[in-house]
């Protein structure tokens, strides 16, 4: 199994923060003297630059993949049976060094790559100077640019052009900045510190609002961010994929439909939903002396999209040993669960995250090195290229797939639903419009919160009367009072808030107060969408759904969270399954007020299905198998235009050409090879004698 421990990091605050690290939990051979490969090296800078750097997930995701198919183009290269994605040559090694080869060709690939994504980031000239660093200790001159002759310098610096040409193109607009110029969004900026102009603000409750910050904003780990948010990654459903196709352009990856609608279709869920949310958060109290079993004896192994499920038994089915009872309080659960998972232990942001949890499976000592879990074990860095290759191309649909939904849907988050709906009131008892101390008639709303007594009340001058449990709210005697954890407290280093009744405008999720949620829209939740992903690489990956020896943990040591003081106790998190991580991933946005369950659900779906694809994608390449499958075309004949259209789907990145013939045994190239930027092909050309003419389609993996 893997565990974790924690070693110091400077914090936001100036104190000691706990950061995450993966140890070895079982005896056996010591990790500790072995070199990494190659490509985990730079793997390891990658997720370097990105923790210091403005979390962009989409962004991120989109950057791990490209740097992946460097380094996985690079190995190939020196490989009779793999296909490069971008690029592909027949490199020779000098001297016949095809190990020394692939690790200076990877280098020279990678290094280009991350210079290139990472020249204007948040903390650019700190990571170039790592870069430039990691090149000299591998004994590479950084200044060798050269893409010309056999060298594996000039291999790599070929790749990398290759790669970044292609992407270029790709619609995400790297060049501006990512920036997209044409969404703009329907609310106005939720003021945080002025709560009571909520209402004036949010002209459609169903969509996503963004906030505005009083004197400054953070992002998650800690870097100073705009005072009013604008929408990350708003253009991302036009970003190229990897293995996802639709029919039209203006079509939803796996389209899961639309959300529940406040006033409109399941505007029931929609106030369950948020009163769902309220719940977590009122058991954010460590005080409530709720206590919760961690162990996968009775957690996890739930259906997909699903939080039912009841574990995996009393016996760990890999090792045949009993599974410990893992017995913790809740609030320190949810608290944990909500730091772990935000944007990975060190900020990597999810993709980077899942890169980290793929390393730890990677370092344990029962990891064999066979691809899809039979055959005979591969080296490291043949591991490590072919699993970031599959990994980050899940990571990247999985991002292209959740933004484009989120654009699509443009859905509302929590926080705009709690405290919008709370200034409106109540929408469970209409009350009696005549009586003049019917509270209920008088905090009545069609679009309030739910009515649910120890979470969601009236005020009245009852339970505001002194000592009662509403005393601190009679100045909104008649108005709204929700049991939640009460915000981020004075000293988060020594305190801790527990819950309270609060009035709804005042709401905030647990995170911090200078962060509170992210800038885009909720609907599907980018976390679970990510976390589902990678769980499906890896499960395929390794050849089993399981954690080596069939567990997972991660302890968080008492006092050591952020956002507030706690948890009270050490807290072990454990998972028998990938699934069963991805799946606390996803419903710890629910604790971390980030989300509703309709954004984690479906969101958990369509990573499913875009991690399945990219690894069967990325295993047709490294096989050989994706130049084996029949090009099929079709040749349609318009007889009013005398025009001839031939369509065909083809592999983004390799290169297609057509060709006609009158008598099928000789060949006229119409085109030369093409590379493919979309997945449809089509030409078009006037003939005189459909009847005699035919037509075919050539694809290649070098456009020569």
């Amino acid at each position: 199994m893997i565990k974790c421990h924690r070693h110091a990091r400077a914090g936001r605050r100036g104190h000691v923060a706990a950061a995450l690290s993966i140890g070895v939990a079982l005896a056996g051979p010591s990790t500790d003297s072995r070199a990494d490969s190659i490509a985990r090296v730079w793997n390891e800078q990658q997720l370097a630059a990105i923790r210091i750097d403005l979390p962009h997930p989409p962004a991120h995701a989109r950057n791990l993949f490209h740097v992946s198919v460097a380094m996985y183009d690079a190995w190939a290269a020196y490989d009779p049976i793999a296909i490069g994605y971008i690029h592909n040559e027949d490199a020779v090694a000098p001297g016949g060094d095809v190990a020394a080869a692939r690790v200076e060709a990877i280098s020279y690939a990678a290094y280009r790559v991350l210079r290139f994504r990472y020249q204007n980031s948040q903390n650019a000239a700190t990571t170039a100077v790592e870069l430039v660093s990691q090149m000299l200790t591998l004994g590479y001159d950084p200044g060798n640019e050269t893409t010309a002759g056999t060298s594996p310098a000039a291999v790599g610096n070929r790749v990398a052009a290759a790669v970044l040409g292609f992407a270029s193109t790709d619609h995400s607009n790297e060049l501006n900045g990512y920036e997209d110029l044409t969404y703009e969004a329907v609310n106005d900026p939720l003021p945080l510190e002025e709560p009571g102009f909520t209402l004036q603000t949010v002209h459609d409750p169903n969509r996503w609002q963004p906030i505005t910050f009083g004197d400054f904003a953070l992002t998650q780990n800690g870097l100073e961010a705009d005072k009013v948010q604008t929408f990350l990654g708003s253009h991302w459903r036009d970003v190229r994929p990897f293995a996802m196709h639709r029919d039209e352009p203006a079509d939803v990856y796996h389209d899961p439909g639309m959300p529940p609608q406040l006033g409109g279709v399941g505007d029931d869920a929609f106030k369950d939903n948020i009163n769902q949310v309220l719940r977590f958060s009122s058991w954010l109290d460590p005080d409530d002396g709720a206590m919760i079993n961690l162990s996968p004896a009775v957690r996890g192994n739930n259906p997909l999209g699903q939080n039912d499920g009841v574990g995996h038994g009393a016996t760990n089915p890999v090792t045949s040993l009993p599974y410990a009872d893992n017995i913790v309080n809740r609030a320190d659960y949810g608290r944990v669960i909500a730091e772990f998972w935000a944007d990975g232990p060190h900020s990597e942001t999810p993709p980077g995250h899942w890169n980290t949890l793929a390393n730890d499976v990677t370092d344990d000592p029962l990891t064999v090195f066979q691809i899809g879990g039979s055959g005979a074990a591969v080296d490291e860095l043949e591991w490590d290229v072919k699993r970031y290759f599959a990994m980050n191309a899940a990571m990247h649909d999985a991002a292209t797939a959740a933004w484009t939904c989120k654009r699509q849907y443009d859905y509302v988050r929590p926080i705009t639903m709690a405290r919008y709906m709370g200034l409106l009131g109540q929408s469970s008892d209409p009350g009696d419009p005549m009586d003049p101390v019917s509270w209920e008639a008088f905090t009545y709303d069609p679009d309030g919160l739910k009515l649910e007594p120890g979470l969601v009340e009236i005020i009245t001058p009852e339970s505001s009367a002194a000592g009662e449990r509403h005393e601190h709210l009679a100045e909104f005697v008649p108005g709204i009072a929700i049991y939640t954890w009460g915000g981020e407290p004075a000293d988060p280093e020594t305190e801790y808030t527990g819950s309270e009744w609060i009035h709804p405008m005042n709401w905030l999720p647990y995170q911090r107060d200078t962060f509170v949620t992210p800038a885009f829209a909720g609907y599907v939740s980018g976390h679970s969408c990510f976390s589902r992903a990678g769980a499906e690489v890896m499960t395929r990956f390794t050849g089993s759904p399981y954690f080596p020896g069939g567990l997972g943990e991660y302890t968080e040591p008492a006092g050591a969270l952020e956002f507030e003081a706690g948890p009270t106790s050490d807290v072990t998190l454990q998972w028998a399954t990938y699934y069963d991580a991805a799946d606390e991933a996803g419903i710890s946005r629910l604790y971390g007020g980030i989300h509703v369950a309709p954004d984690d659900g479906p969101g958990r779906v369509i990573g499913s299905k875009v991690g399945i694809a990219a690894y069967q994608l990325a295993e047709k390449y490294w096989d050989g198998s994706i130049l084996e499958q029949r090009v099929g075309a079709e040749v349609v004949f318009d007889e009013n235009a005398s025009t001839v259209t031939v369509t065909w789907f083809q592999d983004r990145g390799l290169f297609y050409k057509v060709q006609s013939s009158a008598d099928l045994a000789s060949w006229t190239d119409e085109t030369g090879f093409v590379r493919a930027e979309d997945d449809a092909g089509t030409f078009a050309e006037v003939v005189p004698d459909p009847d005699g003419w035919f037509y075919r389609v050539l694809r290649n993996s070098t456009g020569n």
